[in-house]
């Protein structure tokens, strides 16, 4: 007895998608087709600009104003969707969901998650009949998405939340519908390794339940390993290779692939590992300052602590209210809240120190103390054996050592005035200084963006203009052009494709190389520090609870909670089916 073949629920043929620009036409996609059968788990790769979030845009009708679709067909469940926009309507936001890429951009700021939930219940096919009905459901999604105190956080809005309690929110909203395919856009960039464990498997458990067909759009190849069962891999617009995921990433056809795996840190690769075999050359080359043996640290922190004061108004002023109003250090309040509590370490010169943990764990608030970016509630900030912490922020920021600690940002788009060109970016450090430093200004400016690696031809392009890399590379030739000792980096790599990061660790180690900097990194992800940093000190809930050198707390961790962490980072599957760094170079 021969089995029916069961129809594609989505079926996408020869899709073309151009953006109308000052230049003419740029081709977005170019001759893409994929079929999705419900229950299947698709995973989109490639690198920005490959096209892979523009093909889900234009199948449900969410492009650019200067977007195009100048060919192909889309039928979803045999619906004519691209062509019909009645049968568009009736299909996007019930039947199809999106989880975009940025939860708190797409959760609107001034109603709380439990009303954005109840509305989305409301565009469903079976709406609550009543105000209450629709908070209980909203609740019942809020719990399904493993939200704790659900009915607590109905009112919270979503700055009070975690990046990952957004992300859940999301899901839910997108679970609301009860939808037939979900469309995630990298819905774990950003998130630390545990709560991207928790979301995706939150994911795949929903998706096992409801026979849901899932396109999970990322840059993570290890995540698409553990998640996806087919895999389609974009570049330029178009679809390079496909197929079961395994094979493809053991076996991979096309060389753009192998750069992508080889890209992707993963087992015990070097940095140098990371990169194409015709840029290893120039990293490689690089000659190390010799750095003076002193037994006093550079920089040393003992006891610091930062609270911050709750607040007990709610609802809607309150709401905004909270959303305006500063943080302030209350150590004094019964609903203070420690996020750093009696952290100390110290950091040698040279030295390149990670600090580890999860959402919430008190690393950024850590690192902005140190920075003299936010003043310490408690404790001791020891910079060239002077005592930094008690002097306030706004002070330290006209002193001398305020060059001395630079920062480079997590998100080098927010973090750039969109009115300064990347010339006009690195230089407002030094006008900040007020001189002082020697040299020409114009010379410092080039000399520190050809350090961090970005071309001087990219030196009167706006933010917008330039890709993530060449942001980030902006971020650090702002910090470099001031001649710091130590350079604090703030997740630094998080939403760059692999490639991309690739090169810019490479940089940074280079430059730790040839300037003798002393980094402290900042990140989520655990192959990262294991590769950047000669020390890691991981910490939960505002304390240190492992610290050591970096490769005895990876191979040997003596804490149940680094355990957790380094058995929740997704693995692109055995070291041998990946293909060397020596057979990519052959």
């Amino acid at each position: 007895m021969t089995l029916p073949v069961q129809a594609p629920l989505l079926d996408v043929c020869g899709l073309r998608v151009s953006f109308s620009v000052p230049a003419g036409t740029v081709i977005g996609v170019a001759d893409v087709s994929l079929q999705l059968k419900a229950g299947e788990t698709l995973g989109i790769v490639g690198e920005s600009g490959s096209g892979k979030s523009v093909t889900t845009f234009a199948m449900m009708g969410l492009l650019a104003q200067n977007g195009h679709v100048a060919a192909g067909d889309v039928r979803f469940d045999g619906r004519d969707i691209l062509h019909d926009k009645r049968a568009l309507r009736a299909v996007r936001g019930r039947e199809v969901a999106f989880i975009f890429q940025n939860p708190r951009a797409a959760l609107n700021p001034i109603l709380s998650v439990g009303e954005q939930i109840r509305h989305a219940l409301r565009a469903s096919r079976t709406p609550p009949r009543s105000r209450k009905e629709g908070r209980d459901r909203a609740i019942e999604l809020l719990e399904m998405v493993r939200i704790n105190k659900a009915a607590e956080r109905y009112d919270a809005y979503p700055h009070q939340l975690s990046g990952g309690m957004c992300q859940r929110v999301l899901i839910a909203m997108a679970f609301a519908a009860e939808p037939r395919l979900l469309i995630a856009d990298e819905p774990t960039t950003g998130l630390d390794v545990t709560t991207q464990r928790v979301i995706m498997d939150i994911l795949r458990d929903l998706a096992a339940r409801r026979r849901l067909a899932t396109i999970l759009i990322t840059h993570d190849l290890g995540l698409a390993a553990e998640a996806c069962e087919r895999l389609l891999v974009m570049s330029g617009g178009r679809i390079v290779e496909q197929g079961p995921t395994a094979h493809v990433l053991a076996s991979p056809k096309v060389d753009y692939t192998r750069r992508l795996i080889a890209a992707t840190p993963h087992g015990k690769v070097s940095l140098l590992d990371l990169l194409p075999p015709a840029e290893r050359i120039a990293f490689a080359s690089v000659d190390e300052v010799s750095i003076q043996a002193d037994d006093r640290p550079h920089l040393r922190v003992e006891g610091l602590g930062k609270s911050f004061a709750g607040t007990r108004r709610h609802g809607l002023l309150g709401g905004i209210g909270r959303l305006f109003a500063r943080a302030r250090p209350d150590e004094t309040a019964d609903d203070a809240f420690w996020a750093v509590n009696d952290v100390s370490f110290a950091v040698a010169r040279g030295e390149a120190l990670g600090i580890v943990g999860e959402s919430g764990s008190g690393k950024t608030t850590t690192s902005r103390m140190i920075a003299r970016l936010l003043d310490p509630g408690r404790g001791e900030i020891t910079f060239d054996d002077r005592e930094i912490g008690r002097l306030p922020a706004r002070q330290f920021a006209h002193s001398t050592d305020r060059r001395r600690i630079q920062v480079v940002f997590q998100d080098p788009a927010g973090s750039l005035n969109p009115r300064f060109t990347s010339y006009e970016a690195i230089r407002d450090p030094l006008r900040r200084c007020g001189g002082g430093l020697g040299g020409p200004e114009e010379e410092r400016i080039l000399q520190a963006a050809e350090r961090a690696g970005l071309d001087h031809g990219l030196l009167d392009r706006y933010p917008h203009q330039l890709s993530g890399g060449q942001q980030a590379r902006v971020g650090i030739a702002r910090a470099l052009v001031v001649d710091p000792e130590i350079l604090i980096l703030d997740e630094p790599t998080s939403a760059l494709d692999v490639s991309v990061q690739a090169v810019v660790l490479n940089q940074l180690a280079a430059l730790r190389k040839t300037l003798g900097l002393t980094l402290i990194f900042v990140s989520h992800d655990l192959e990262v520090v294991r590769l950047l940093c000669d020390r890691v000190v991981v910490m939960r809930h505002g304390r240190i609870v492992e610290s050591g050198p970096t490769a005895q707390v990876f191979e040997r961790p003596a804490h149940e909670y680094t355990r957790e962490l380094l058995a929740a980072i997704p693995r692109l599957g055995q070291a041998e089916a990946l293909p060397s760094a020596t057979s990519q170079a052959s």
